[in-house]
């Protein structure tokens, strides 16, 4: 089919990265469109559980040129984050055409080609901004579980209430499924699984939030290049959450989950348990296998250097530790979102040599 619409730049996603690299290609003045798959703006968080409140006060939860509204030492809701989204994409009047699922990116010569159900549009450049959150994972052996046993990825948890009576296991040992099994303790009987170890950290140290120690000491600007960097991307931290505290709401703390056949659960101590109902807070996969274009390894990796894939033109935004801690979270992804839009200004010419691997599967959390 013949392209009939043709863009500068086409940016895949309508989240808090799209919006951001849309912010700066608005003021390079550019021809652009933001495609997205959903129905709204902000539908990752919409799909988040109902009483979902930020770990990062709002002084560090705003986009590019507009500040999140509200107490700035306070931590905004669910719903305060879906507002600002689509605030921020009207008071910039930011082309988002929603409804717009993106099935394919080839190449011809220089020019992008971008499949939407049929519709094919032409741009110079791509930038994939989908995003952390993209596909679910779940264990192979959630299917061997048996049909009355409730189940539901952390994506689909919403309420208490949703969740039927009797014994909850959450499994995830991230924030998310501390969060989730803190909650359900007021009126379930629940257990949590945690595969490794996470290291908790305070909400508050010596009166300031952890952030803005994280802020001042410039550990936020740690890239994944540098030694501490490397380290940090390792390792699991617990914000405002921890074992003790769970453990004082009545949770059952248990190891990693190693399978499960009818109601039975097993862990990995040889102990198993009787499930009535598994919230899977167990992360989400990257699917990129729609670009169809030699981005990935010999082990299907996807290839960039912040952002900046082999392909002149084309790069990604809003990916965990694409670059710093910072580069998935709401009021950081600006950094990475400026330093692609000057790469996109530079008309497909890039300096990044030896690709880093982007990894498909991460670990769970809030996309803060």
């Amino acid at each position: 089919m013949m392209a009939t619409e043709r863009y500068d730049v086409a940016v895949i996603g309508g989240g808090q990265a799209g919006l951001a690299i849309g912010y700066f290609l608005k003021r390079q003045g550019r021809q652009f469109v933001i495609f997205d798959a959903a129905a709204s703006i902000g539908a990752a968080w919409r799909a988040r559980w109902d009483s979902l409140v930020l770990f990062t006060p709002r002084r560090y939860d705003s986009l590019p040129g507009l500040p999140f509204p509200g107490d700035r030492d306070g931590y905004p809701t669910r719903d305060e984050v879906v507002a600002y989204l689509e605030n921020y994409a009207e008071t910039f009047k930011l082309p988002v055409e929603l409804g717009s699922k993106v099935r394919s990116i080839t190449k011809d010569d220089e020019t992008f080609l971008v499949d939407i159900d049929g519709r094919t549009v032409e741009a110079r450049q791509v930038v994939v901004a989908t995003g952390s959150f993209e596909t679910p994972r779940v264990p192979d052996f959630a299917g061997e579980l048996a049909p009355e046993v409730f189940q539901t990825h952390s994506q689909g948890y919403r309420a208490p209430s949703d969740v039927p009576e009797g014994s909850v296991l959450v499994v995830g040992g991230g924030n998310t499924g501390y969060q989730i099994a803190g909650e359900l303790s007021a009126t379930h009987d629940v257990s949590l699984a945690v595969g490794g170890r996470q290291k908790p950290l305070p909400q508050k140290v010596f009166g300031r939030d952890l952030f803005w120690w994280l802020v001042t000491t410039r550990l936020f600007k740690a890239n994944i290049d540098s030694r501490l960097g490397k380290k940090l991307s390792r390792r699991d931290t617990l914000i405002g959450s921890s074992p003790k505290v769970l453990k004082q709401h009545g949770v059952k703390m248990k190891p990693r989950v190693t399978g499960g056949s009818g109601r039975t659960v097993t862990f990995a101590d040889g102990s198993d348990l009787t499930v009535d109902a598994v919230i899977w807070a167990t992360g989400f996969g990257l699917d990129h296998s729609w670009i169809k274009l030699p981005i990935f390894d010999g082990d299907g990796e996807t290839r960039h250097r912040r952002g900046v894939t082999d392909i002149p033109g084309l790069y990604f935004l809003g990916l965990p530790w694409q670059h710093t801690r910072g580069s998935a979270l709401l009021g950081w992804v600006q950094d990475d979102a400026e330093y692609i839009a000057e790469r996109l200004a530079l008309g497909g010419r890039h300096d990044e040599q030896h690709a880093s691997v982007m990894p498909r599967a991460i670990a769970t959390g809030t996309p803060a």
